[in-house]
This record gives structure tokens, sequence and C-alpha cells, in this order.
């Protein structure tokens, strides 16, 4: 459970919860918008992934479909680019936005760009922290034993540190499938504006859950705090 103790520090979270639910909401606005939009182009996101790949030598990652609704990713460890079902096959700006963007992974692995390399590197650890962390703290609260609320904090800073660095890493991936979108002319002028407001409501998820991760370290120490008290 997110909230496995519910007491008045509650409350900290609901401006979280709040940005959480307005970010899905433009997520879904601008992406249903854009869908319904074609590229002029005629090309389709699998199209402009493979091409935009082959333009950085890349020609060694696979595009992929897989299941599920914008479940799209790189994963640097196949060097493999998988696009959702609503996004492979699609020739429409906000498909073409998203694949784009997923380029922009592979560009950055390719790259080694600095904050890719460090939330890859972090993800065993941070895996293993966002698992134990809460069961951790909240054992420790309920039986009054101050070094598990120690441990339990100390592990879900590392939560805090992978979405720190993640929003440089999507953001930067963003503006480098923008960029290439223009450059190439696989987009049109007007139409990469479409793309840009698919991505950024994508990217004010990242926002959300950093925001959210914040304010529950925050909870966190204040019932470490209270029970202290």
């Amino acid at each position: 459970m997110m909230f496995p103790y519910l007491d008045s520090t509650i409350i900290l979270l609901i401006p979280a919860m709040l940005f959480s639910l307005w970010a899905q909401f433009k997520v879904k606005g601008a992406f249903s918008r854009y869908s319904e939009v074609r590229a002029a182009s005629g090309v389709t996101a699998d199209q402009v992934s493979r091409a935009l790949l082959d333009r950085f030598g890349l020609s060694n990652v696979k595009v992929e479909r897989i299941q599920g609704h914008l479940t799209d990713h790189y994963d640097p460890r196949s060097k493999v680019l998988r696009l959702s079902d609503a996004v492979s096959g699609n020739s429409s700006i906000a498909a073409i936005g998203v694949a784009a963007h997923e380029v922009g992974h592979a560009i950055q692995d390719k790259e080694g760009y600095a904050f890719l390399r460090i939330r890859n590197s972090i993800v065993p650890a941070v895996s293993i922290g966002s698992t134990m962390s809460m069961p951790l703290f909240f054992i420790g609260l309920i039986m009054g034993y101050t070094p598990l609320l120690n441990i339990g904090i100390l592990l879900f800073c590392g939560v805090l540190v992978f979405h720190l660095v993640t929003l440089p890493v999507e953001f930067d991936a963003s503006a480098r499938a923008l960029k290439l979108l223009s450059e190439t002319g696989l987009l049109a002028g007007n139409e990469v504006g479409g793309a840009k407001a698919v991505l950024d409501a994508a990217a004010l998820t990242y926002v959300a859950a950093l925001v959210m991760t914040i304010l529950q370290l925050v909870r966190l120490i204040a019932l470490r705090g209270m029970r202290r008290d």
C-alpha cells in the first residue's frame, strides 16, 4: 500500500495527489487530441523511430511492439525500443512525438548522457529501497523502534534521488525529439507544436511523481518526529 498508516499527516499528500490526477488528465487529453491528427508526411511512429535511430548509427537498436497503452520505453540493456499498441504503426502527431522521445533515450544511451547513466546505475538499489522503505518504517513506527524508522527514511531518500535524476533525463529526451522532428522534416512546423504539447503533458507526470515523493518524505520525517516526542 502507498499510504499504509492513516493519521493527520496524510493531509500533506493531498496536493501531490491532486497534481498527479491533473497531470494524468493532461496527458490523456493531449494524447487523445493529437492522436486524431495525422502527420502530413504520412510516416508512422515505427518508421520515424527507425529513421532517427539509423541517422545516429543505431542500427543495432531494434524497434518492437509491446502491449499496453503508452507503455513505450527504451531498454538500454537489450538495446530495444518498444512502442505500445497506441503508438506502433500509427501516423498521428502524438504517436510520432512519443516514438521520437524514446529515440531520444537511445541517443542518450549511445552518447553516455550522465543523468541516464546515473539513473540506470541506481535502479537496482532504488528498486530494493522502494520495496523495503515503507514496510521497515511503519514496522518501526508501530514498534517504536527508531533505528528502523531511520533505515526506512534513508532507503526512501534513494527513491527521491531517482526521481530527481529522472527529470533531466526525460526533459532532455523530449528536447532531442522535438529538435530532430523539426530538423528532419518528419513533422511540419505546426505539427511539431502538437508533438511538444503531448511531450510537455507527459513531463508533468514525472514532475508529479517527484512532488509526491518529496511530500511522502516530509510525511515520514514528521511521523518520526511525532513518535520521538
